[in-house]
């Protein structure tokens, strides 16, 4: 079996607009500790796969086309500027909250799991929200809550970091 790191998308690997949408390559502010994690993620024997609610997509403020080609982009700069990318991602673009596949559902990382034949138990859920935790912790990862700018509430029982950087030395 595999292990993998699920990371979050905004807020996580790139800049959360807070009250807005990353819609296109222009906004997307890669986290400066991105390109080293997902190598070090990887040569620690990890999968890395982005679990992310895009609502945007839903309440058409951009096309799930839109999503997919800044994804594209995003795989080609990580590429191109490190050697490596994530091996999946997984997107929701539902509205509601009680959505059975929207984060703090756990089935994007089941469907992961499912496909890359992936230990939930010795993988990794890292987010920026409660609702990351929570999906991570019923799929039956362990959880990293990354601290940031937006931070208002870190929840319980969870290992909280400062800097991305700070999860490889709990890998």
């Amino acid at each position: 079996m595999n292990k993998a790191v699920f990371f979050d998308r905004d807020g996580v690997i790139n800049e959360r607009i807070k009250g807005g949408y990353v819609r296109n390559w222009d906004e997307f502010v890669l986290s400066p500790d991105l390109g080293n994690v997902l190598q070090q993620v990887r040569a620690k024997g990890y999968l890395a796969v982005i679990i992310t609610n895009q609502r945007g997509v839903g309440r058409e403020i951009m096309t799930e086309k839109d999503l997919l080609k800044l994804h594209e982009q995003l795989q080609a700069h990580l590429s191109t500027a490190f050697g490596v990318k994530f091996d999946d991602i997984y997107y929701s673009t539902d509205l509601s909250n009680d959505s059975p596949r929207r984060k703090p559902s756990p089935a994007m990382l089941l469907e992961a799991a499912e496909k890359w034949d992936i230990d939930l138990a010795s993988s990794w859920m890292v987010g920026d929200s409660t609702s990351d935790i929570i999906a991570g912790k019923q799929a039956g990862t362990k959880t990293v809550y990354l601290v940031t700018k937006h931070t208002d509430e870190v929840p319980a029982d969870t290992i909280v970091i400062g800097s991305l950087s700070e999860l490889l030395e709990l890998l």
